[in-house]
C-alpha cells in the first residue's frame, strides 16, 4: 500500500476534493518533490502550502502514522527537515529527534486509482493490463519501448562489467567470457561462463596457431575429456577412433606445463537439448573461433555493419565434429556452422552489448549509437515473449523492440512492478 501511496503522491493523483491536515489546515501541493529511492525521507525538496504558508523541504509516506517510530524516524536527524508527514491512516503523532511535532495528511487513494491497481495485482491474464494496449498512442510506446531497451542494455552493460572486474580489468577476457557464457544459448549459460572462467587465455595464446592444442585445452577444461563423461555404450568406440584418446593426452601435458584444472562436468546439462547445441559441438566452434583470431575484442570494434558482425562471429566445428555430437557417438555428417538464428542472438546478447559496454568505458558515443542502430537493423527475435505481446498488440519490428518486450516482461511484469511502468501509468489513470 505504501508503495501506491508514494505513486499517488508522485503523479499528484490525488482526490478531487480539498486535502486537510489532521488539524484541519488547508493542504496544498506545489511541487510533490524528488522521489528518493535510497535512505533518508521519501521525497526531497518538495514545496507545500499550509494553511497559505509555502513550505520547502522534505515528506516522508508511511502505510500508517506509527511507522515512522517503527522505522526508527523519531531518532534519525535526517528526518528533521521533513514538513509533512503522510499516512494512509493517520493513527498516531509523529515527533522528529529536535521535538518538532509534524503536520500530517491522511491520504485517500482514489476509489478508481486503488481498484486499477488491484486489477493490475490480481488478474491471471498476462499481461494484466492488456485492455489498454490497443488504445495506447504510438508517442507513448515509442517513448517506453526505447527507454526499455535503454535500460536492458544498461543492465547488460553492469554484468559484462563485473566479468571484465573478475577477469582483473580485461576487456578481451570479459568480452570472451561473455562470448562463451552465450553459446550456451541460456540452458548451458552458467557452465559456460564457469568454464571460461577457468581458462587462462594467456597460456592459450601461447598454442593459438594450433587448433587441435586449443581444442584440447578447452574440452579438457570443461571435463569432458573423462572417460566416464562418456556413455558407457559409446566409451570402447571413443577409445577406438583414438580422437578422444590423442586430445586427453594433449591436455594432460598442458595441464601440467600450465597448472590448469578441469571444471566439474556434471554442471554441463544435455536433458532435452538438441543435438546441435551439445557443449562439445559449441565448444569446438568456440575453439576453431579462437584459432581464427576472430574472438577478440579489437575484430569486434572494428564491426560497423551487420554483415561484419556475422562474418566476425561465424564459424564451425572442427573435423571430427562434422560426424559427431559426443564422443564415440557418430552421426551423418551435416552442416554444424552456426546458424543464421544462433548468429542473430550472439550478436543481439553479446557483440551488440559489448559495443555498447565498450563504448561506456571509453567515453566513445560512437560506439554507442553503433550498438543501438545495429540493434535495430537486426531481425525481432521470435519466442514466447515476443508471440505474447504480439497478440496484446504491441509488435516488435526488430531487435531492439524484442529487447524492450523482454525486459518490459522481466523486470516490470514478473516483478509486479506496474507503478514504474507507462503502461500500469496509463492503465491506473484511466477512468
Amino acid at each position: 500500500m505504501e508503495q501506491l501511496l508514494h505513486y499517488v503522491w508522485r503523479h499528484k493523483m490525488f482526490p478531487l476534493q480539498e486535502m486537510h491536515t489532521t488539524d484541519g489546515k488547508l493542504v496544498e501541493v506545489i511541487d510533490p518533490g524528488l522521489h528518493n529511492r535510497n535512505a533518508g525521507p521519501d521525497f526531497f525538496n518538495a514545496k507545500v502550502k499550509i494553511d497559505g504558508t509555502l513550505w520547502v523541504g522534505n515528506v516522508e509516506i508511511h502505510d500508517r502514522s506509527h511507522d515512522w517510530y517503527v522505522h526508527g524516524h523519531d531518532h534519525d536527524s535526517a528526518y528533521n527537515n521533513v514538513v509533512l508527514h503522510v499516512a494512509g491512516v493517520v493513527d498516531d503523532n509523529v515527533i522528529t529527534s529536535d521535538g518538532k511535532f509534524l503536520p500530517q495528511l491522511q491520504l485517500d487513494v482514489p476509489k478508481e486509482i486503488n481498484d486499477h491497481y488491484k486489477e493490475l495485482l490480481e488478474t491471471d491474464q498476462y499481461p494484466p493490463c492488456y485492455k489498454i494496449i490497443p488504445d495506447l498512442t504510438k508517442l507513448t510506446i515509442h517513448s517506453w519501448m526505447s527507454a526499455l531497451q535503454t535500460e536492458r542494455l544498461e543492465q547488460k552493460t553492469e554484468a559484462i562489467k563485473a566479468r571484465v572486474d573478475r577477469n582483473n580489468g580485461s576487456w578481451e577476457n570479459g568480452y570472451f567470457t561473455t562470448l562463451a557464457r552465450n553459446y550456451g544459448f541460456g540452458i548451458n549459460g552458467d557452465a559456460f561462463e564457469m568454464w571460461a572462467n577457468t581458462l587462462p587465455l594467456k597460456a592459450v595464446d601461447h598454442h593459438r596457431d594450433d587448433v587441435f592444442q586449443i581444442e584440447a585445452i578447452f574440452m579438457g577444461q570443461a571435463g569432458l575429456l573423462e572417460l566416464n563423461t562418456i556413455p558407457s555404450q559409446y566409451q570402447r568406440d571413443a577409445l577406438n577412433e583414438g580422437y578422444f584418446a590423442k586430445l586427453r593426452n594433449e591436455y594432460q601435458y598442458l595441464a601440467h606445463k600450465f597448472s590448469m584444472k578441469p571444471m566439474d562436468a556434471t554442471m554441463w546439462r544435455f536433458l532435452r537439448l538438441r543435438p546441435q547445441n551439445f557443449p562439445h559441438i559449441r565448444i569446438s566452434q568456440l575453439a576453431n573461433l579462437y584459432y581464427s583470431r576472430r574472438a577478440g575484442l579489437s575484430s569486434l570494434v572494428e564491426c560497423t555493419t551487420i554483415e561484419q558482425l556475422k562474418a566476425v562471429l561465424a564459424t564451425s566445428v572442427t573435423p571430427y565434429w562434422e560426424t559427431h555430437y559426443t564422443f564415440g557417438s557418430t552421426s551423418c555428417r551435416n552442416d554444424k556452422n552456426l546458424s543464421p538464428a544462433s548468429l542473430n542472438l550472439l550478436m543481439i546478447n553479446t557483440a551488440i552489448p559489448m559495443l555498447f559496454a565498450y563504448g561506456k568505458h571509453k567515453s566513445d558515443e560512437a560506439l554507442c549509437d553503433r550498438a543501438f542502430d545495429l540493434l535495430e537493423q537486426l531481425k525481432a527475435e521470435n519466442n514466447h515473449i515476443t508471440r505474447l505481446w504480439q497478440q496484446c498488440g504491441l509488435i516488435a519490428q526488430n531487435a531492439g523492440d524484442s529487447q524492450a518486450l523482454i525486459q518490459l516482461k522481466k523486470e516490470y511484469c514478473d516483478k509486479k512492478d506496474c507503478l514504474r511502468c507507462r503502461i500500469g501509468f496509463e492503465y491506473l489513470k484511466r477512468p
